[in-house]
């Protein structure tokens, strides 16, 4: 009992100092090429730009984590434990969000961990939605089995049912085109199985290799924060890889903490998005930013995105 005590009474010290270390950072500044930015229209971002040069691998793509939890558990009860959205599927791609992380366990039903909300439906609904009211919009729907839990049976088949006139097809050379070149397709699903087989290359889906990503388990901002950087730091630049690379503007609860809830652990590090942009230039890594996530999205958020990805378009990042 008195070890477990001292270790909170340490954590929480290392709490205010990583604090104290991104606010006496954010004192440096949070400017970057295209901060300044806003797009007139979040819903319909891309379209804003010139689909005939805003390349795929030019894009700073908005992105949220744990995406469809906005329903997931018990109201008051077991909901703030897993849920980290407050927006419907929908809406946050009206918001600007073009990355969806979607978790589903054998019944097709959605889950973070044990809890489990909607069906996958839903959430296809509400993507097919969204694609019939814009032209230009592109998005990353990535859909993983949750871990402990079995394949959906024949679910590869059941997205290229659901999804098949939008999906573009698995192809290194995406990388390179333009949104016009890729209209009228307009969805990228990445298929993460735990146990079937990986989507094989040039079929409807994407395999998992090309969305990657480095998972740091904290609850401690400025070690999410720097840990990021560094492993953002160790990528090729976004024009000469053919994958996906994301970064997760995360902090999540950990186990042998007392504060379990997402909300509140995630406002930890959730106002330093423009921060983390401005020093990926600081530290010469701005060029290899591609997918960024974030806990219960803001339009700030997508727009701190969406201004990078207007400056390389205009040749100033």
């Amino acid at each position: 009992m008195g070890s477990q005590f001292s270790k909170q009474i340490q954590r929480r010290k290392d709490l205010r100092t990583e604090k104290k270390i991104l606010a006496d950072l954010k004192v440096s500044g949070e400017d970057y090429p295209g901060a300044d930015y806003h797009p007139p229209d979040r819903k319909n971002w891309m379209a804003g730009f010139n689909p005939e040069k805003l390349q795929i691998n030019k894009i700073v793509w908005p992105g949220t984590h744990d995406s469809a939890t906005n329903k997931i558990g018990i109201p008051l009860i077991t909901r703030p434990f897993a849920q980290c959205q407050s927006l419907s599927i929908y809406h946050q791609l009206v918001a600007g969000t073009r990355v969806l992380d979607i978790r589903v366990q054998e019944t097709r039903r959605v889950c973070h961990g044990i809890l489990t909300t909607y069906s996958i439906d839903v959430v296809l609904n509400d993507v097919k939605r969204f694609l019939s009211e814009t032209q230009s919009e592109i998005i990353i729907l990535e859909i993983r089995t949750e871990f402990g839990h079995d394949d959906p049976p024949e679910f590869d088949k059941y997205l290229v049912e659901q999804l098949g006139d939008f999906l573009i097809h698995q192809d290194d050379a995406v990388f390179e085109k333009t949104i016009a070149e890729v209209l009228p397709k307009r969805v990228i699903c990445v298929w993460k199985p735990r146990k079937s087989g990986q989507p094989g290359p040039g079929g409807a889906l994407w395999s998992a290799g090309y969305l990657r990503d480095n998972w740091i388990e904290t609850d401690l901002p400025s070690t999410k924060f720097e840990g990021n950087l560094k492993h953002l730091s160790e990528q090729a630049a976004v024009t000469a890889r053919k994958y996906f690379y994301r970064v997760e503007n995360t902090a999540t609860p950990v186990a042998d903490n007392p504060i379990v809830c997402v909300r509140p652990v995630t406002g930890r590090i959730h106002a330093y998005n423009r921060l983390f942009i401005s020093q990926c230039f600081a530290k010469g890594c701005a060029d290899r930013l591609q997918i960024f996530s974030t806990d219960f999205i803001d339009g700030d958020f997508v727009d701190a995105c969406v201004g990078l990805t207007h400056a390389r378009i205009e040749g100033k990042a």
